[in-house]
């Protein structure tokens, strides 16, 4: 549970990214916007020469964590990192070299979280792509966390990407992998593992006592009883009866192509929907400046803004905020609970 003396903590994401001006931004909007306190973990003398080049008037402190509430109110409190890696990179020109600082950043913020220094985990944007060349071994974001979630001795968490906002919330069954991959990957035991943990997700962090889930069909028309295909007949529709036994509100599968209009939304608290394309379009077309990223499963709070790193912008000063202080704000309000 946060506490009044506890802050966030924000990664640094890919500093060639828009990331640190993001970091910025939401800073210098953090009385009018009401941003909650964060520390972020990176590189102080970064973040100030990238104040001093977007011509931003950022006082950039370097304290420890438990410092960082006291001086969020007069500049932007930095932890650097463990390891006392500096980072120095072109913004647009993303470069293998800052991957261990981008790794090490994630690490040691989940390590605050575990430790009771900070209240919860928001991460600036990765570019996956920039890791793997260094051998990072895990999809993305979601995974790894889930990997740092691990205890010794134990299996890996189910982490599940929900993408919220207060327009939309929708969770893909399967994320980041090749759509010819689906159907294989999509069976009945991940369809109700993934139910379960956002069934207990909304109702522990987002205080929804009985939520209310609806399951896209992966084919168009949901399969049409087996016509296009059979994957929502025989998977999908299984999982969903067996959800029903165990008392979860969900329905499906319905046609994905009807179920995100006006009308359709009002009726269910989350969609979820078997490929990554089918949930983010349409929450980044209703949503997209505010839509935040949030993993469920995980034994503590996570967020994120609903974007990439935008390296063909990043450093023109024009990236928008909004999202980023969206997954401060509701990191902030889910740390709260008890």
């Amino acid at each position: 549970m946060m506490t009044d003396d506890t802050p966030l903590a924000l990664t640094l994401g890919d500093p060639a990214g828009i990331g640190p001006e993001l970091t910025l931004a939401a800073w210098r909007a953090r009385a009018e916007r009401d941003v909650p306190p964060f520390l972020l973990i990176g590189d102080p003398e970064f973040l100030e020469a990238a104040a001093h080049r977007l011509g931003l008037f950022v006082p950039v402190a370097e304290v420890d964590p438990e410092y960082a509430v006291e001086v969020f109110p007069r500049a932007l409190p930095v932890w650097p990192l463990p390891s006392g890696t500096r980072v120095a990179t072109t913004p647009g020109l993303p470069d293998p070299a800052n991957a261990g600082a981008i790794i090490e950043s994630i690490t040691a913020a989940v390590e605050l979280v575990r430790a009771r220094r900070a209240s919860a985990v928001v991460t600036n944007p990765i570019a996956k792509f920039v890791l793997t060349q260094v051998g990072f071994a895990h999809p993305g974001h979601t995974e790894f966390l889930a990997a740092l979630a691990t205890e010794p001795g134990r299996d890996a968490p189910l982490p599940v990407m929900l993408l919220w906002s207060e327009t939309l919330s929708v969770v893909p069954v399967t994320i980041h992998v090749a759509l010819r991959r689906v159907p294989d990957l999509l069976t009945q035991d991940l369809v109700e593992r993934t139910a379960r943990v956002v069934h207990a997700g909304l109702r522990e962090r987002f205080d929804l006592p009985a939520p209310r889930l609806v399951l896209a069909g992966l084919n168009p028309h949901a399969g049409e009883a087996g016509t296009m295909g059979t994957e929502d007949r025989d998977v999908l529709a299984p999982a969903v009866a067996k959800l029903r036994s165990e008392g979860i509100d969900i329905r499906g599968p319905l046609p994905a192509d009807t179920l995100f209009h006006e009308r359709a939304r009002a009726a269910y608290d989350v969609a979820l929907t078997p490929t990554h394309d089918q949930a983010l379009i349409p929450i980044k077309t209703l949503a997209f400046d505010d839509g935040v990223n949030v993993t469920l499963g995980l034994p503590f709070v996570r967020t994120s803004p609903d974007h990439g790193t935008a390296f063909d912008i990043a450093g023109q000063g024009i990236a928008r905020p909004d999202s980023l202080i969206a997954a401060l704000r509701l990191a902030h309000r889910l740390a709260a609970r008890p």
